[in-house]
């Protein structure tokens, strides 16, 4: 465990360290082949990385039964702390079965690469259509969270996690910032408030409007976009990373921002999801979070506002980390400037709202985001990567 006491404490007051020690690494090894093995999806082998290197505090492991029922439930661990989405290892009954509660399990990834050890303590059956129900608001398998849900196993493997070893990000290694990183990082550049912001998005104008509001009252900015699995046809994570350095080089104050990658998996749980992301963000020493419109949604499942009610449901001293609620940003084209209804004296037909998905679909039509509401280098990156001729 590791804490920086000039921080905001992480979820739960310690921060998790689940990577193995080299010589817990070499005793594993030395077991190996002879571990019964379990293997990952991208979502499982995030969930175990998210673990390991505490962003997911104060969770060790994947969830006991005890746990998952009360964080579905009631959105709390059964010790009462906040928790809003359920980690869990799902399998199905023959990968179960064999398993022997106590034991070590092998933990392998997608390409059946040994990555990670559990202990198993409990094996429990689970109810589909109550998780689907409670932490998604929906039991239509459309929903791309629901989805995954109904097509995983009906087993949970229950029991602390320890990653073999914290490998640089394929990728984007030179954003790979962990907690203990990142909260030093805050240290080392004397912010004492920083907000996170969340995007599986590019950064378009309205995000950019609502981070530099922000900026105005804290610190510094922790642009913290989400590079784990997300549904396919979401823009791809390199994409989203060559257009936030663009935007950051040419329209940001670079000492009061840092970018960085969260490895973490996307559930598309709305509201509950919109939580479960503040408090990642608290563990990597943020005290403040941006939640927008329909923050962590999907199609037309949540209320444009839902992810920011929900903070409603808790008391401050509870979640440890301040929300900042914006409203639905866009381009005034009377002031010429970007603006809420809050700020804006104009009327419905003289704003451009635009969404990411509006962007997807203009940029497959072979269509450019107007300036208004994507910056133009930007809008040329997306170009470039979507094969768009762009005018001279």
């Amino acid at each position: 465990m590791s804490q920086n006491p000039d921080a905001i404490a992480p979820h739960g007051g310690q921060l998790v360290n689940r990577i193995a020690t080299p010589e817990q690494r070499a005793e594993f090894l030395s077991k190996a082949d002879f571990l019964p093995r379990v293997q990952l999806d991208d979502r499982a082998v995030s969930d175990v990385e998210m673990i390991a290197i505490g962003a997911f505090s104060p969770l060790t492991g994947f969830m006991n039964q005890e746990d998952y029922d009360r964080t579905v439930t009631e959105m709390r661990l059964a010790n009462g702390l906040v928790w809003s989405i359920p980690i869990t290892l799902s399998v199905n009954e023959e990968v179960a079965s064999p398993l022997q509660e106590g034991g070590l399990i092998r933990l392998d990834n997608s390409r059946g690469e040994f990555i990670g050890v559990l202990q198993l303590t409990q094996k429990y059956h689970y109810d589909k259509t109550r998780e689907a129900i409670k932490v998604y608001r929906t039991d239509d398998a459309n929903h791309p969270g629901v989805q995954v849900l109904y097509n995983q196993g009906n087993v949970h493997l229950a029991g602390d996690i320890w990653l073999l070893q914290r490998q640089p990000h394929p990728q984007f290694p030179t954003y790979q910032i962990d907690p203990d990183a990142s909260r030093q990082l805050f240290k080392d550049k004397g912010w004492k408030t920083i907000v996170g912001f969340q995007t599986r998005n590019p950064i378009h104008r309205a995000h950019e409007y609502i981070q530099k509001c922000a900026l105005e009252i804290v610190d510094g900015l922790f642009l913290h976009p989400l590079v784990g699995a997300t549904k396919e046809d979401d823009i791809a994570a390199d994409v989203r990373m060559r257009c936030y350095e663009i935007l950051l080089e040419h329209y940001y104050p670079l000492d009061r921002v840092t970018l960085a990658i969260n490895p973490a998996a996307m559930r598309y749980a709305g509201p509950r999801e919109a939580i479960f992301h503040a408090l990642v963000r608290k563990n990597y020493g943020c005290t403040h979070f941006i939640v927008g419109r329909d923050h962590a949604g999907v199609g037309d499942y949540y209320g444009t506002y839902d992810a920011q009610y929900i903070f409603e449901e808790f008391a401050p001293s509870e979640l440890g980390i301040v929300p900042m609620k914006f409203e639905h940003a866009f381009y005034c084209t009377r002031t010429k400037q970007m603006a809420t209804s809050k700020t804006s004296p104009s009327k419905p037909e003289e704003r451009i709202h635009l969404s990411g998905t509006k962007v997807r679909e203009m940029l497959r039509r072979g269509e450019l985001p107007p300036p208004e509401f994507s910056r133009p280098e930007v809008a040329a990156e997306l170009a470039r990567a979507m094969q768009i001729q762009v005018p001279a």
